[in-house]
């Protein structure tokens, strides 16, 4: 049977679709490390876990299609500690920040309109947009720049008459690039030039390292009315299951729009937003543990893998992730060699290929996104099994295509 045009233009996720391999690996008794998905290993908050136990309702019941009050005002308290000043009207509980991008494209674009954003970027970004029928427009930003914003004339010279926003991610999925209070500056002088929003996801906020600050958009009042946040639990909290994010904007005719959508879909998780609430009252020794853990584990990993032989690597300011350049042909097909016939004394690893964080074609086709989300024994292991799996990959090429000019 034939399906619908709209859904076979979507493309599967690459942090997704090679999980068959892995299950089969792992069937044969090989240990998968997974470097291909942002799922922390580190403990939820206490406070949360003990607030699910601790949830007597007699039953599971609608709740307000905006949140939960409870939630909206702790979250306003949160923001407090970035120097931004938001009221509990002013945000959208939402089913992740997944929801929340969705709601965003169909509450600003009609079909075809057009989203600018640096690539590359969170590659289901894409499927959003397809669903909502909105054209990503790609400013491209380069690891040999360090992933650092485009020039303000590149952005520029990609808005037409369709442009209805800029997206953003900071700090960044997948480069860990933290963008700069004079970058933010620069691009909502921009948007308020041609009349545009711009959309920051801000969902690593906490993670910056090497003494970096984080900026928040929700502090530019001066451009108030064209500024949207996606926020989310999943990875501060490590909570990716709970499915809590938020729309949080001072423009109220937005949040009205976004409410249409909102009441259709009924109402966020309502045990979740009891989670999320006692989440936000973990003492800050929790989130700054958890910053210098993860800041730890880049270290380690970054220099593991930069001492292999060919491997490109920008050092990430913040979020959990960055991107390698390989030297290979071809991204996935290493993806799926390292998980089909490749193991290193009873381990192997699983990234996600960067081809599809790319809008531009043939970009990022020797790259992958690394997820350093695993404790230091397991980064070791997967280090030592990309170094093995590199020469292995290359032997098996040299031998079916007779050279050896891959990138060096």
């Amino acid at each position: 049977m034939q399906m619908s045009k709209r859904i076979s233009s979507f493309q599967a996720s690459p942090i997704r679709r090679l999980v068959p391999y892995a299950r089969a690996a792992e069937k044969k008794g090989i240990h998968v490390i997974h470097l291909n998905i942002g799922q922390p290993d580190i403990r939820t908050p206490e406070e949360a876990i003990k607030a699910v136990h601790g949830y007597n309702e007699p039953y599971i019941a609608y709740g307000l299609s905006e949140g939960e009050p409870e939630l909206r005002e702790g979250l306003c308290e949160y923001y407090k500690k970035y120097n931004a000043t938001v009221a509990p009207d002013e945000i959208m509980i939402t089913t992740g920040g997944s929801e929340a991008l969705q709601f965003v494209f169909m509450t600003l674009c009609d079909p075809y309109d057009e989203v600018i954003i640096p690539e590359p970027f969170y590659t289901n970004v894409s499927t959003f947009a397809a669903t909502a029928m909105v054209n990503l427009v790609p400013v491209t930003s380069r690891i040999d720049d360090a992933f650092v914003l485009p020039s303000i004339e590149e952005f520029e010279a990609r808005i037409s008459k369709k442009t209805m926003a800029i997206l953003l991610c900071s700090p960044n999925n997948p480069t860990g690039h933290v963008y700069t209070r004079q970058e933010l500056s620069d691009l909502l002088q921009l948007c308020k030039k041609y009349d545009i929003f711009l959309i920051v996801d801000e969902v690593y906020r906490e993670f910056c390292y090497d003494g970096a600050k984080f900026t928040s958009v929700l502090t530019f009042e001066e451009y108030a009315d064209r500024i949207i946040c996606i926020d989310s639990f999943s990875k501060r909290f490590s909570m990716c299951g709970a499915r809590i994010g938020a729309i949080v904007s001072h423009n109220k005719e937005v949040l009205a729009s976004a409410m249409k959508l909102a009441q259709a879909r009924l109402c966020p998780p309502a045990i979740e937003q009891v989670a999320a609430v006692a989440a936000l009252k973990a003492p800050e020794e929790y989130i700054e543990a958890v910053r210098e853990e993860y800041e730890r584990r880049r270290n380690m990993l970054v220099s593991g893998i930069q001492e292999i032989p060919g491997c490109k690597v920008s050092r990430p300011k913040g979020a959990f992730y960055f991107v390698v350049d390989f030297p290979i042909d071809d991204a996935e097909k290493f993806s799926v060699f390292m998980l089909r016939d490749f193991s290193w004394e009873g381990n192997t690893v699983m990234f996600a290929p960067a081809e599809d964080f790319y809008v531009t074609k043939h970009l990022g086709k020797t790259q992958a996104r690394i997820a350093y989300v695993l404790n230091e024994d397991e980064l070791r292991k997967a280090v030592k099994c990309l170094e093995e799996g590199l020469k292995a990959y290359r032997r098996k090429c040299c031998n079916q295509q007779g050279f050896s000019g891959y990138n060096q």
